[in-house]
């Protein structure tokens, strides 16, 4: 046990030490933080894009205050649907109403604003005459704070209303996308009118959003649906996808770890001192510790921005992950995946000699774990399908899928059962991947069907 540990505590430190390891495990929130506020820095760093618009001709009468009034209607959409939002938001983290208000402000915020036409340009003639006069206008010839971002020519055509679009940006079609939007409801109306069908009724159809409340015997009210009945599917995918990536870097890091040693002639020298078994199993848990301290780190860090975020949502957290002992199942669940993958890993490393000999072995290991991947998100919705069911029995796929259906409540046989299964397999690799790995360690033969099986059988030895 001594010599476990010893080669545990080498290889957590191997890569606790490096800069890299501190690097990317501070990388990971900082992103993640980026990564949501990044979408509202860029949405409050968008220019509200000064536009001008010009009607052509006595039969385009109306348009430019058809395409205003969508703007305005636009606004005001988005002021109700901000402020439902955030008011739900505030109630849920327990913050004071007025706290709102400055998220309705930067939701609400239009990226498109009207202005008058110039004076040259509402009277230069159509043609060559007013195309240079509006180049002027969106390029640097004019001052900036006089300069345009568009300039819309509106018209009605046979087909209907149609527009010119002077940008002063190419690659911007934020404008484009407004006038062809608001011209299309523009005709919608006119279309309806000449039916005799007012187009106000239509707009409120198109506006009712029915209120509808879920009820279910199992909420925890025995009634009305909340999000805190929710939050045990959610909490139990989240489980499965942390499994999924502890699987994906811990398991990468005991590959390339062992590939490494392997050509550096460093696993013939700790064969010397320690058994195979030790050396896999050492392996095995440094890593682990090496996974569970990013873990605890990243665990750490989001518990306490949910708990300042939103301390009511946190409480319902850990209410659910007590309740029947459900971080217990997560536990046991995430502990038996990690280990079946984690030997098979350190296993195929020791036949590995290069980079090309793993990265061929990794594809057919990835289409296993995409498997779960695809139906764990079935295992939410409906936990009892016929398929997620038995698939969950099937060793590979049970901690995955058993982690997402934990909390639904599934029949204590098949908890217990596939727990039991999953570690009867774990521990049969652990013994086939000691012998892979000792065959493989000491000699200079390729991962094949036929090296595995001699390995497996004693006659790579």
């Amino acid at each position: 046990m001594n010599r476990i540990l010893l080669i545990a505590q080498r290889e957590f430190l191997a890569y606790a030490k490096t800069v890299g390891f501190w690097l990317s495990l501070l990388a990971f929130p900082i992103f993640a933080v980026l990564g949501g506020a990044v979408p509202l820095l860029m949405r409050g760093a968008d220019p509200v894009r000064a536009v001008v618009l010009i009607e052509e001709g006595p039969a385009a009468t109306g348009l430019a205050a058809a395409v205003k009034n969508v703007l305005d209607a636009d606004t005001q959409r988005q002021a109700e649907r901000a402020r439902e939002a955030a008011e739900k938001a505030a109630r849920s983290s327990g913050a004071p109403p007025g706290a709102a208000e400055s998220a309705i402000a930067s939701m609400t915020r239009a990226r498109v604003r009207f202005i008058d036409a110039p004076a040259d340009l509402s009277t230069a003639a159509p043609g060559p005459a007013q195309d240079a006069v509006v180049r002027r206008y969106l390029t640097d010839a004019t001052p900036k704070e006089q300069r345009l971002d568009a300039v819309v020519f509106l018209t009605r055509t046979p087909e209907g209303p149609a527009a010119r679009v002077w940008a002063a940006r190419a690659t911007d079609d934020t404008v484009e996308d407004f006038v062809r939007r608001a011209l299309r409801d523009e005709n919608r109306d006119t279309v309806l009118r000449e039916a005799g069908i007012d187009a106000a009724v239509v707009e409120r159809v198109d506006a009712f959003r029915p209120e509808i409340n879920v009820f279910s015997p199992r909420s925890a009210s025995g009634g009305e649906v909340s999000f805190k009945d929710r939050l045990p599917g959610i909490i139990g995918l989240a489980f499965s996808f942390i499994l999924w990536s502890l699987i994906i870097t811990g398991a990468s890091i005991l590959l390339n770890s062992v590939m490494e040693e392997k050509s550096n002639k460093i696993l013939e020298v700790l064969l010397s001192s320690a058994s195979a078994t030790e050396i896999l199993a050492g392996k095995v848990l440094g890593v682990a510790m090496l996974t569970l301290s990013v873990l605890v780190v990243w665990g750490g860090i989001g518990a306490v921005g949910l708990i300042t975020a939103a301390p009511s949502v946190a409480g319902d957290v850990a209410a659910v992950l007590m309740t029947n002992g459900l971080i217990f199942y997560f536990i046991g669940y995430i502990v038996g995946g990690y280990l079946m993958y984690a030997v098979l890993f350190a296993a195929i490393g020791a036949f590995c000699e290069t980079p090309r000999d793993a990265q061929t072995l990794m594809g057919p290991i990835m289409m296993v774990l995409v498997v779960p991947l695809l139906v764990v998100q079935m295992a939410l919705v409906n936990p009892d399908a016929p398929a997620v069911k038995f698939l969950s029995w099937v060793p590979f796929f049970t901690p995955f899928l058993m982690s997402a259906r934990a909390p639904s409540g599934p029949p204590m046989i098949e908890i217990i059962g596939t727990m039991a299964g999953m570690f009867a397999v774990a521990l049969l690799m652990v013994w086939l991947a000691g012998r892979a790995f000792r065959a493989g360690a000491l000699s200079d033969v390729k991962l094949s069907w036929k090296s595995f099986g001699q390995a497996i059988s004693g006659g790579g030895r």
